[in-house]
């Protein structure tokens, strides 16, 4: 049986693959799923993207399930807490920001009904399906990154740039970024949303 052609970027390590072929590029509308990437993909700020896999199951964990309600009630001594905790990245300003970006979260909810509403207006809810041929020639970010990183940020968001803003786009399908000749390219097109 001849073996699937995948991007070239997820090839090195197992965590890669099975996340390249279940999640990434998939179109995702679960507010709660939306919350999680955003926060994963600011912890990734400066690390391997790696890394914060294998740490998915300790944030889930140490976040009370991405629930937002929950995380605006942490306290310093929480806080004190998830800094000394080894399951996730033991970093001040990236747990502070988690809590930061749950309070803007909940207010966007409040605001557009659901964060999916948002997220989803700077590509006018549908994806951008892009044609690369290698991952070279894929952007680091767009003007659809920068005009989401500066609307997060107005909102009190924090570890939300243009660049991590790009890389949440691609991680939550609102951009196919699979490489054309990658056998997902025509499959997450396929209405393999994440509900």
């Amino acid at each position: 049986m001849p073996t699937k052609t995948r991007c070239e970027w997820c090839l090195s390590y197992g965590e890669f693959i099975n996340y390249h072929d279940e999640e990434w590029g998939v179109p995702v509308h679960d507010d709660q799923h939306l919350f999680e990437m955003l926060i994963l993909e600011g912890a990734q700020a400066g690390l391997n993207w790696l890394t914060v896999l294998k740490k998915r199951a300790g944030y889930r964990a140490a976040f009370d399930n991405f629930d937002a309600n929950k995380i605006v009630q942490y306290d310093e001594q929480k806080i004190a807490e998830l800094v000394i905790n080894p399951a996730i990245i033991r970093h001040k300003l990236k747990i502070n920001s988690v809590v930061k970006n749950a309070k803007g979260f909940l207010k966007i909810q409040e605001e557009f009904g659901s964060f999916d509403q948002f997220i989803w207006q700077f590509v006018e809810g549908q994806p951008i399906i892009n044609n690369f041929k290698d991952r070279h020639s894929v952007p680091a970010k767009t003007k659809e990154s920068d005009a989401m990183s500066k609307a997060l940020k107005k909102r009190g968001f924090s570890f939300v740039g243009s660049t991590i803003c790009y890389a949440y786009m691609q991680g939550v399908g609102i951009v196919n970024d699979h490489t054309v000749d990658c056998y997902r390219w025509k499959e997450v097109q396929n209405n393999q949303t994440k509900h």
